[in-house]
């Protein structure tokens, strides 16, 4: 089953359910803080609260580019196994923590288990969908991470109804069990052998520093960084403050603007990434920078869309620009691990995907420290409109420089 044409969409299949996991299992914290102050009281202070959620961020970030060089010397199948198994265990530990610190710690060691996956996940999928179906089978894995980011934020519907210890014991022994199934039915790609290739002796991997010369060494990649960096700027604040923005702009209740923020991002971002996966993957045959083109689509569909964020005051306006910068980032998200496929080898991208995580993590808290102190001066949607100038730089430096010369670079 594993050389078989249907295994390489199983791993996809696979992988959307760990990614969904991994957002999931992550945002559930954020929703349950009402609940779970009522047995811890230090979580009552926003302080505190904004301690758990950053250092998360901070190790999640500093983590990420040595979960992509581990990803790229060792078995992805079992990292992604060993991860998953680690946070799900640390999720089920929240459930039975009693005390602040113990929360603290638990929260930072699920930011090093889940740095672990991704990396290794999309460079999995990336060894398997080496033709014309790259960019839809990482939109379908990406789907995974909106649909945990959805149903983790149902977090506190479930405390409710069963208690906040009960809700991380469940949510933990159900990716326990997931981690078996992996175990089982996941495997790495074996690198095809040429009957020409036989008797030529196997090249020597590199150790960590040359390849970590080699991967800083090539411009495409600063490229690359920069194009993924810029956008990880407005993809976070939608995360973190599209339903404050909701709220003030359109006069709701934070009961009302919330859901409806996060309803519009992620069904329209669902959309936007099987919309850009077949499109790159049909365009790519036709023109080697169809999968640039359409990342650069993508992120032109962002640019107004930041603008009526920041400076709407409708609610059908509001909602569709939200609308159209979920597609919009869905296409470019759909496109990111294949486009740097284009430039950066097989041992190379679980690293150098790493190394564009860290980044894009740390613009994101950067970005949601300094749009809370535009928010607190009254000028929220005004700094949505300048992060679209920063995605129009960030688009036009893509389509000056990033000119592939390959679709899958050996």
């Amino acid at each position: 089953m594993k050389n078989s044409k249907i295994y390489p969409w199983v791993v996809v299949g696979l992988l959307g359910g760990v990614a969904l996991l991994n957002y999931m299992d992550r945002q559930m914290l954020s929703t349950m803080k009402d609940a779970m102050q009522i047995d811890i009281q230090e979580l009552q202070s926003a302080t505190n609260f904004g301690r758990l959620m950053a250092v998360f961020l901070w190790i999640y970030g500093l983590m990420s580019p040595v979960s992509g060089i581990i990803a790229d010397r060792l078995s992805r199948k079992w990292l992604i196994v060993g991860s998953l198994l680690v946070w799900s265990s640390v999720t089920y530990l929240m459930g039975l923590a009693t005390t602040f610190d113990q929360v603290f710690w638990l929260r930072s060691f699920m930011g090093v288990s889940e740095a672990l996956y991704l990396p290794a996940g999309l460079a999995l999928i990336a060894d398997y969908h080496t033709g014309g179906s790259r960019s839809l089978a990482v939109g379908i894995h990406m789907t995974g991470l909106y649909i945990g980011q959805a149903v983790g934020g149902f977090g506190a519907t479930l405390a409710a109804a069963y208690s906040w210890h009960t809700t991380f014991h469940w949510f933990g022994i159900i990716g326990i069990v997931y981690a078996c199934i992996l175990a089982v039915f996941l495997r790495d790609k074996q690198r095809e052998v040429n009957p020409s290739e036989v008797k030529v002796e196997k090249p020597k991997s590199m150790g960590v520093f040359a390849s970590m010369k080699s991967l800083l060494g090539n411009v495409a990649f600063w490229v690359i960084l920069l194009y993924f960096a810029a956008p990880s700027l407005p993809g976070w604040a939608t995360k973190n403050w599209l339903p404050t923005l909701f709220a003030e702009n359109l006069n709701l209740p934070m009961s009302q603007a919330g859901p409806m923020a996060i309803i519009t991002i992620a069904a329209s971002s669902f959309i936007g990434v099987l919309l850009g996966g077949t499109l790159s993957d049909r365009w790519v045959k036709r023109n080697i920078r169809g999968r640039v083109y359409t990342g650069a689509i993508g992120l032109g569909l962002t640019i107004p869309s930041l603008l009526l964020l920041g400076f709407g005051h409708n609610v059908i306006g509001i909602i569709c620009a939200g609308l159209l910068f979920g597609i919009g980032f869905g296409m470019f998200d759909a496109n990111n691990m294949p486009i740097l496929c284009q430039f950066v080898g097989a041992r190379q991208r679980a690293t150098a995907y790493g190394i564009m995580n860290m980044v894009g993590v740390f613009a994101g808290a950067a970005i949601t420290n300094v749009l809370g102190k535009w928010s607190d001066n009254g000028d929220l949607g005004l700094g949505f409109a300048v992060l679209a100038a920063v995605v129009a730089v960030a688009l036009a430096v893509q389509l000056f420089a990033l000119r592939p010369k390959t679709d899958n670079m050996e």
